[in-house]
């Protein structure tokens, strides 16, 4: 993997040290997450965070573990860090860091205070909601450890205040329970029991957000470390409380090992690769321990299926992880419900809400069995994805249905978003997209083509089929070419002096990447087209992936930043997506054109936001500073994706 790591002149300097994030994951949808000063400063941001009936149902634990040494002198010196809403940030260990290193995926960190020297590891132990710290005397020495717990128990998503509830703490052996939901253990532990009053997290503020909470000290762990070598360490745990897990080294260890062989089993080609591969493990988690399933990103997304389908063949096929790929095709399947997928169910309840989600699940099938050679699952699937046809041509929620004049797919319904582009302002869609989008047909006709394919596998006639994707495919190739020099985005678009089914239609034009997937699919239904790509790539490319809109548009928004309506009015105006990049470096390389430097900016950027992975969403307009969510699942998949396509 790739060799991630900094010195004091990062680890030191609190803007450097906080705008990078680490992530251990637990393989269930909880995680531990910080950032390389220890500064917190997320809501999102803890040791041990607790995954629900569903992975965006989650709950903050333990917040942090504020590491204190008392020198041979009797000098003590705290190596925690915290932000509070004065202003002040206090302590300041990060000053005191020598060194961070990402090893196999687990953070390390490492403090010199004069000749002592002290490092921290920690690590999830896979498949249970556990977190290790360990701690070890490098050098120096003898001195004494004390580890304060800051605690809350509350959703992932808000943040809890002293004038609720005063969390409730059991002593137990070697340490406590907190609310009974999770237990803490180490040495020498000593109960506290106040609340620490205003801690700030930055980026909740940038982000226009409540930004403030008040987290409890339950009390502390104390140990001795007399010589190199000397560990203090703690574990907490959430689920089955009474069932101790291993101790803390070897769960580092077990964690180290398995993230070798996550790597390992991918046969990457290069450190990049490697680095992708386990970024990819990540968002493949089994919710409770039962089926498998995808996070779309850390660490507030849960489950999407769109997001689910554009990561699949970068998740599962590139890692060589088909045999969980197979499971989750077919639970999904299982979901469809007049001819739709199932979109999450992070809001509370199964949504059924997206024209394009359903249509990248034709694609997924399809691309597991070229892979794979799995016939057997397509001849599975094989009547379901027939009744996504069949229930598109006869039109299905949402005004979703094939247009017989043309045969291509048109959508729309009144306050509906359900394209990826699927931002809301008070509830107002920012770029409805009604008519027929795009890339919603380029995947029509995609995935008519693929279940055709299928089709004959299964020895079944597929001469239906083949008529409706020549049908559209010339139609595609008659409507879609616009006098700009590059494909309208939406054709039969309600003008905009009309409301939604007003008597007047237009075609969009206006410049967005949604084209890309005209020649990047396996049944494109464009043949390469340099000079259009050119023209695309001027408008749109940056380093870390297409701009949404082009910056000539008066509608685009240069910087994806503010509260929540300025953030998702620019969401999708101008903001960056890197998992755009997959579709461009197809279209490119179907075009003959050279993509060596197109992956560079974002292959450097593995390094500079989320620590080993890649960002949602980027600015439009130069640094193109990362915004959104720091590991994001169709962005790594994308990348690995076309990276291994390339090899």
């Amino acid at each position: 993997m790739i060799d991630i790591h900094f010195g004091p002149q990062v680890c030191g300097d609190l803007t450097s040290a906080s705008s990078r994030e680490w992530l251990v994951p637990d393989g269930l949808g909880g995680y531990a997450m910080g950032t390389v000063g220890g500064l917190r400063t997320r809501r999102y941001h803890g040791l041990l965070v607790v995954p629900g009936e569903t992975p965006a149902s989650r709950q903050v634990g333990l917040v942090s573990l504020d590491p204190t040494v008392t020198l041979p002198s009797g000098a003590r010196v705290r190596l925690g860090a915290h932000e509070w809403s004065s202003g002040d940030v206090d302590p300041r260990g990060f000053e005191l860091l020598e060194r961070f290193d990402l090893v196999d995926g687990l953070p390390r960190w490492r403090w010199r205070i004069g000749g002592v020297v002290i490092e921290r590891e920690l690590a999830m132990l896979p498949g249970r909601s556990c977190v290790a710290v360990v701690h070890r005397l490098v050098a120096g020495g003898p001195v004494r450890l004390e580890l304060s717990a800051a605690c809350t128990w509350r959703d992932a998503h808000g943040e809890r205040r002293a004038d609720g509830p005063t969390p409730q703490v059991e002593a137990v052996a070697d340490g406590a329970v907190v609310e009974g939901a999770y237990r803490l253990a180490g040495p020498g532990w000593a109960p506290e029991g106040q609340w620490w009053l205003g801690v700030h997290h930055r980026e909740e503020a940038v982000r226009g957000l409540h930004p403030d909470e008040d987290v409890w000290y339950a009390g502390r762990f104390a140990g001795e470390l007399e010589r190199p070598g000397d560990t203090v360490s703690v574990r907490a745990w959430a689920g089955r409380l009474d069932e101790e897990p291993p101790p803390a080294a070897e769960i580092v260890a077990t964690a180290r090992r398995r993230n070798r062989q996550v790597v390992a089993a991918a046969k990457p080609a290069d450190e990049v690769d490697a680095t992708l591969a386990l970024a990819a493990d990540a968002f493949v988690v089994r919710p409770g321990g039962a089926a498998v399933d995808v996070v779309a990103g850390y660490p507030w997304f849960g489950a999407w299926s769109r997001d689910t389908m554009i990561s699949y063949e970068g998740l599962f096929l590139c890692t060589r992880r088909a045999a969980e790929g197979r499971e989750l095709l077919r639970a999904y399947a299982a979901t469809l419900s007049e001819g739709m997928l199932a979109n999450t169910a992070d809001t509370g309840r199964v949504e059924y809400n997206t024209v394009d989600g359903t249509l990248w699940f034709l694609h997924a099938v399809s691309r597991h069995v070229t892979v794979t050679g799995d016939t057997d699952l397509g001849d599975e699937l094989l009547p379901a994805l027939r009744t996504v046809v069949d229930a598109h041509v006869a039109g299905t929620r949402y005004g979703i249905a094939v247009d017989p004049a043309d045969g291509l797919l048109t959508q729309g319904a009144p306050g509906a978003a359900l394209t990826w582009m699927d931002a809301r302002v008070y509830g107002v869609p920012v770029t409805p997209r009604t008519g027929k989008p795009v890339e919603v047909n380029a995947l029509w006709i995609n995935g008519l083509a693929g279940l055709a394919e299928l089709t004959e596998l299964a020895g079944q006639d597929a001469a239906e089929l083949w008529r409706r994707h020549a049908q559209a495919t010339a139609s595609f190739r008659d409507r879609y070419p616009a006098p700009t020099g590059w494909l309208h985005d939406v054709l039969d678009a309600p003008a905009p002096a009309y409301p939604l089914g007003g008597a007047a239609l237009h075609d969009d034009d206006a410049l967005r990447p949604n084209q890309l997937l005209a020649w990047s699919l396996p049944f494109a239904p464009l043949e390469p087209d340099e000079p259009t790509l050119r023209r695309i790539a001027t408008g749109l490319l940056t380093p870390l992936g297409p701009r949404s809109l082009a910056p000539d548009s008066p509608e685009f928004v240069a910087r994806h930043r503010g509260g929540p309506a300025e953030r998702d009015g620019g969401y999708h105006q101008g903001t960056v997506w890197p998992w755009l990049l997959g579709p461009y470096v197809d279209a490119a390389r179907r075009g003959k054109m050279s993509v060596d430097d197109a992956l560079i900016g974002i292959e450097s950027h593995l390094t500079e936001y989320g620590l080993g992975s890649v960002s949602e969403t980027a600015d439009g307009v130069a640094p193109h500073s990362a915004t959104g969510c720091p590991f994001q699942a169709w962005s790594v998949a994308e990348l690995l994706r076309v990276r291994r396509k390339g090899q």
